[in-house]
């Protein structure tokens, strides 16, 4: 390959022209997620969790938001953890007989039948609680590399007029998270350089109330920022056309969850997407008619181009390939723990999640840090 043609193919750099639209990031994050809904195996989800991290290391930037990937992380291993926390405690339906201890057993009365505190904690359902705690932490990483790697300033400006207030509320909330996380970090690194601990009780109520008095401010900024800019304001539209906007808008989104239900649970494979399609319909239509009420402008808008089609596209990818994957070897994506198996690496289901690692190539790259100024000598 010549070197200019080299030169084409590379991923260009992040610009504001350029930088890749939001929704492409959570469109392949939904497609890792829904594969990950579909398996139980842990080295499949080892993997999908291996690609979300992979491509979150080389495409995010130093936003804000973009640190809250550890976050998730973290909270993924703590769902884990209290997972096989409650199969220890209250016990688990799954039948084993591999006794790894015996804890005191409490006496319930005769209208908690069916419920124990206690008894014995058998090897199998342990193992069952490791599954399904590994698949709900992989289903968080993935929402959280969504997280870290779209803008959510920009997922607002692209989100249609009719549900412009609501996406507002939307990304306040997911800017929350990763702005505290900051704001914690800010805190421990310069309590850090004075010398003071960081760990402690006392040292977290120190650190949370600045970071609580920091939020506190920044939600008065945020709603004096958007008074400014006339949140709220809405033309006035028939009553007609209100209802039928409303009528359009709640059926269809119940449609879209109703059939994304279907399409995630095992069950509804046959109906869901029917079901997901025309509530996408008829959802749409009511959010042009909603339009109508919206009288801001929109600046600069968000260009979809052929890079964001390959990003959603890996992920939609994966989703269906993990989808095909459970009806030719549903053993694989779900080894069983009675009797104790080693889960086994299909080979297809495998590949087929490594196309999820196509952002990493074709994603815009971000800026690398420049180099550090070089001290100045003395005179």
């Amino acid at each position: 390959m010549s070197p200019k043609r080299a030169e084409v193919l590379r991923a260009p750099r992040a610009t504001r022209s350029r930088a890749l639209h939001p929704g492409a990031w959570w469109l392949w994050a939904l497609g890792l997620a829904t594969a990950a809904s579909r398996t139980t195996n842990p080295l499949l989800l080892a993997l999908l969790v291996g690609v979300a991290g992979y491509v979150v290391a080389a495409r995010r930037t130093d936003a804000p938001w973009a640190r809250s990937y550890t976050a998730f992380v973290k909270l993924g291993l703590t769902v884990v953890a209290v997972r096989l926390l409650f199969n220890i405690v209250l016990g688990s339906p799954i039948p084993g007989s591999h006794t790894l201890v015996t804890l005191p057993e409490a006496p319930l009365p005769d209208w908690a039948k069916g419920i124990r505190i206690g008894g014995r904690v058998t090897a199998e359902g342990t193992l069952f609680a490791l599954y399904d705690g590994a698949k709900l932490a992989a289903l968080l990483i993935c929402v959280g590399a969504a997280n870290a790697l779209a803008n959510p300033a920009r997922l607002l400006k692209s989100l249609p007029g009719a549900l412009y207030e609501a996406g507002v509320a939307v990304v306040v909330a997911m800017t929350f998270a990763p702005n505290m996380v900051a704001d914690v970090a800010r805190l421990r690194t310069a309590r850090r350089l004075r010398g003071r601990p960081t760990g402690g009780v006392r040292a977290i109520l120190q650190i949370g109330l600045p970071v609580l008095e920091g939020a506190l401010e920044r939600s008065v900024a945020v709603a004096a920022s958007m008074d400014a800019r006339g949140y709220g304001r809405t033309a006035q539209v028939p009553p007609a056309v209100r209802r039928t906007t409303t009528v359009l808008t709640l059926g269809g989104l119940l449609g879209v969850c109703a059939g994304t239900y279907g399409l995630l649970g095992a069950e509804g494979a046959g109906y869901g997407l029917p079901v997901l399609l025309a509530g996408l319909a008829a959802a749409l239509a009511g959010l042009r008619l909603g339009g109508r009420r919206t009288v801001r402008t929109r600046y600069r808008p968000e260009r979809w181009g052929a890079r964001a089609w390959l990003v959603a596209g890996s992920g939609a990818a994966v989703a269906a390939l993990m989808i095909r994957a459970g009806g030719y070897a549903p053993g694989a994506l779900h080894p069983g723990v009675v009797p104790l198996t080693a889960p086994t690496l299909p080979l297809w289901p495998a590949l087929s999640v490594l196309v999820g690692l196509l952002p990493a190539f074709v994603a815009p790259a971000p800026h690398a840090p420049g180099p550090a100024p070089a001290p100045q000598e003395s005179q």
